[in-house]
C-alpha cells in the first residue's frame, strides 16, 4: 500500500478479499442448495424461517451501503443531526412495519408478494401496478449498491469505476443465482455479523485517529449555523421528514421487506423486526457519524462528489488491516441488499408475471418458473450494471424511488382493512397520485401564488395521513384518525404559504395525500364487501413437490417463544 493519504491495495490484495468474500458466500450457498429446487422455496423459504436467520437478513436487507452513504452524505450536508435523521426515522420504520405485517401474513399466510395479494384482492391492474414499480424501485436500489461498490473499488485499488461495478455484480450474482431468496436470507445471516463487529471497531478508530474531540472544537467554523444546530430545521424540513415519508413508502411497498415477512415464521414477526430495529439504527447512526467527522475536517470527498466520503475518510485515516477490514464491511453491506434486490425481482417475474399473468397459477409449471426467475436475475444485473455508469447520487435516488412508493401505501394498506377498497380506486388513486407528485417533485408547474397554496394544503393532509398510518398499525383507526386530524390542524398554521418551497417534501406528501383522497372518496358509498378469507384462498404454493423449507434457515440461533400478540387494532373494517 502507498502512503495514507492516497492509501490504496494492490491488485492482488482487492482480488484477494474479493474471492475471499464472494467465494465463502459462494460455498454457503453450494451447501443449501438442491439438485432439485422447489419454485417456493425459491421465493420465500417454506414461510418457516426462524428468529435469528430472519432477524439478520431484515437487518442486513436494510443496512446497504446505500444507507451507509447516504447517512454520511446526510451528515455532512446537514451537520450533527444528519445521521439522526436518516438512521432514526429509518429504524422506526422497520418497528412500524411488524404490526401490518402481523395482518398480511394473517390475511394471506403463504403469498409470495404482495403484488400477488393484490391480484386476488384486486385483480390484474393493483398487481401490475405493484409488481411495476418494485421492479423500478429493485433495479434502481440494486443499480445504487454497483455504484457503491464502484466507488469503493476505485478508490481503494488500481482498478476503474466500471471495472468495480462488474466484480460486485458478478460476485452478487454468482451466490444468489442458484439458490435464490434462501442463499440471501442464509448469507445475511453472516454478513451482518460481520458488518456488526466491523462498525464497532472501525469507527471509533478513525474518530481517534481523527484527533476527536479536539477536532470538534477547532473544526467548528467549517460549520454553518444550521450544521452546527442539533434541532436544524433545514436538516428536518430537507432530510429528516421526507425520509420519514419516503421510508413508510419503502417499508410498505418494497418487496425485499414483504418477502422477508411472508418468510419468517408467522410467530417471529414482532422480535424479527423489533431486533432489525435496533441493528439498522445503531450502524446506520454510527457510519453516519463519519460525514460529520469529515465536516469538522474542512474535509473535501474526492472529485467533489459526496459519495465519496466514507471510503474517503477510511482511506486516510485507517491502517492496512482495518482498511482491508473497512472494505469487507462495505462490499457485505452492499451484497447483502443487492442478493435481496435479485430474489425480490425473481419473485415478482416468477409469481406475478409468468405464475399468474402467463400460465395461470393452476397451470405454471415449477421448472419453468425457476428458470424465469434466474434468467430474470442475470438480466437485471445487466441492466444494473448498465445504469450504474451513470453514478447519480444515492440519496436522491432513495428519496425519490420512496415518493413514487408514497402513492402506493393508503391504497394498499386499506386494501388489507377495509373491505370497501375496489380495485378501480386503487387503480386511480395511485395514477392521480402519480400525476400530482411528478410536476410538484420536478417543478414542472409553477408553485407560487394559488397553485403554491394548493400544494400546502395537499401537502398539510399529507402529513396527517402519515402520522395516522403510523398510529393505526398499533392502536386501530379511531386513534388514527384523531392524531391524523390533530396533526394537520397542528401542521396548518406553519404550513400553508411555505411549504411548497421543500419540493421533495412536499413531493412526498402530495402522494399519500392525493392517493389517500382519491382511494376513500371512491370506496366509503360503495355497498359491497371483500371476504378477506378469499385471499389465503386464492394465493399459496406454486410447487408441490417437496417442502421449501431449509434445514439451514430453520437452525436459527435462539429462537424464542411464539409470539402471542393479538391482531393489531384495526383489524377488521375501518
Amino acid at each position: 500500500m502507498s502512503g495514507l493519504e492516497t492509501a490504496e491495495f494492490s491488485t492482488l490484495v482487492v482480488v484477494g478479499l474479493l474471492v475471499f468474500f464472494y467465494g465463502g458466500t459462494f460455498l454457503v450457498s453450494t451447501r443449501i442448495g438442491k439438485k432439485k429446487e422447489n419454485a417456493d422455496g425459491y421465493m420465500t423459504a417454506g414461510n418457516n424461517i426462524g428468529f435469528g436467520i430472519s432477524a439478520a437478513s431484515m437487518t442486513a436487507t436494510w443496512i446497504w451501503a446505500s444507507s451507509m452513504y447516504a447517512s454520511a452524505t446526510s451528515g455532512y450536508t446537514y451537520g450533527i443531526s444528519g445521521p439522526i435523521h436518516y438512521g432514526l426515522w429509518g429504524a422506526l420504520m422497520i418497528l412500524f412495519i411488524y404490526p401490518f405485517g402481523k395482518r398480511i401474513r394473517a390475511v394471506a399466510p403463504k403469498a409470495h408478494t404482495l403484488a400477488e395479494v393484490m391480484y386476488a384482492r384486486h385483480g390484474r391492474s393493483s398487481q401490475l401496478m405493484l409488481a411495476g414499480s418494485n421492479i423500478v424501485g429493485s433495479l434502481i436500489s440494486l443499480m445504487s449498491n454497483f455504484i457503491a461498490g464502484g466507488v469503493l473499488i476505485s478508490m481503494l485499488s488500481p482498478f476503474t469505476f466500471t471495472q468495480g461495478v462488474f466484480a460486485v455484480a458478478a460476485g452478487v450474482l454468482l451466490y444468489t443465482l442458484w439458490s435464490g431468496f434462501r442463499a440471501s436470507v442464509l448469507t445475511d445471516f453472516l454478513q451482518v455479523v460481520a458488518m456488526l463487529g466491523a462498525v464497532a471497531v472501525i469507527v471509533p478508530f478513525i474518530f481517534a485517529a481523527a484527533d476527536f474531540p479536539a477536532a470538534f472544537e477547532t473544526g467548528a467554523g467549517n460549520l454553518t449555523a444550521e450544521q452546527g444546530n442539533f434541532f436544524s430545521s433545514t436538516a428536518f424540513m430537507e432530510q429528516g421528514a421526507p425520509y420519514i415519508a419516503a421510508v413508510l413508502a419503502y417499508a410498505i411497498g418494497n418487496q425485499t421487506i414483504a418477502q422477508r415477512l411472508f418468510a419468517v415464521r408467522q410467530d417471529l414477526i414482532k422480535p424479527t423486526f423489533l431486533t432489525a430495529t435496533v441493528g439498522y439504527g445503531a450502524m446506520v447512526i454510527g457510519v453516519g457519524m463519519l460525514g460529520v467527522l469529515a465536516l469538522y475536517l474542512g474535509y473535501e470527498p474526492v472529485g467533489g462528489d459526496v459519495n465519496n466520503i466514507i471510503p474517503g475518510m477510511a482511506a486516510e485515516y485507517l491502517p492496512p488491516v482495518l482498511l482491508g477490514v473497512f472494505f469487507l464491511m462495505i462490499v457485505g453491506a452492499l451484497s447483502s441488499t443487492a442478493d435481496s434486490d435479485l430474489a425480490a425481482l425473481s419473485s415478482i417475474m416468477m409469481a406475478d408475471v409468468y405464475g399468474q399473468n402467463v400460465a395461470g397459477k393452476e397451470r405454471a409449471n415449477p421448472k419453468t418458473m425457476l428458470l424465469v426467475g434466474r434468467i430474470t436475475m442475470v438480466m437485471a444485473t445487466a441492466a444494473a450494471v448498465a445504469f450504474a455508469s451513470l453514478q447519480l447520487n444515492i440519496l436522491d435516488l432513495l428519496v425519490f424511488v420512496g415518493a413514487l412508493w408514497g402513492a402506493l401505501v393508503f391504497p394498499v394498506l386499506a386494501s388489507f382493512y377495509w373491505e370497501k377498497v375496489s380495485g378501480r380506486a386503487f387503480t386511480v388513486s395511485v395514477i392521480t397520485a402519480l400525476a400530482v407528485f411528478l410536476p410538484v417533485r420536478f417543478g414542472w408547474i409553477p408553485v407560487d401564488g394559488f397553485f403554491g397554496i394548493v400544494v400546502d394544503v395537499l401537502s398539510v393532509v399529507g402529513v396527517g395521513v402519515v402520522l395516522g398510518l403510523m398510529v393505526f398499525g398499533f392502536f386501530g383507526a379511531r386513534a388514527a384518525k384523531a392524531v391524523g386530524v390533530a396533526a394537520v390542524l397542528v401542521t396548518a398554521p406553519f404550513a400553508i404559504g411555505s411549504l411548497h418551497e421543500y419540493a421533495t417534501l412536499c413531493g412526498s406528501l402530495v402522494a399519500y395525500s392525493v392517493s389517500t383522497i382519491v382511494c376513500w372518496a371512491m370506496s366509503v358509498r360503495r355497498r359491497e364487501g371483500f371476504d378477506f378469507a378469499a385471499i389465503a384462498q386464492r394465493t399459496g404454493d406454486f410447487d408441490d413437490s417437496d417442502s421449501a423449507a431449509v434445514a439451514d434457515a430453520d437452525a436459527d440461533a435462539g429462537t424464542p417463544a411464539a409470539d402471542g400478540d393479538p391482531e393489531p387494532a384495526g383489524s377488521g373494517t375501518k
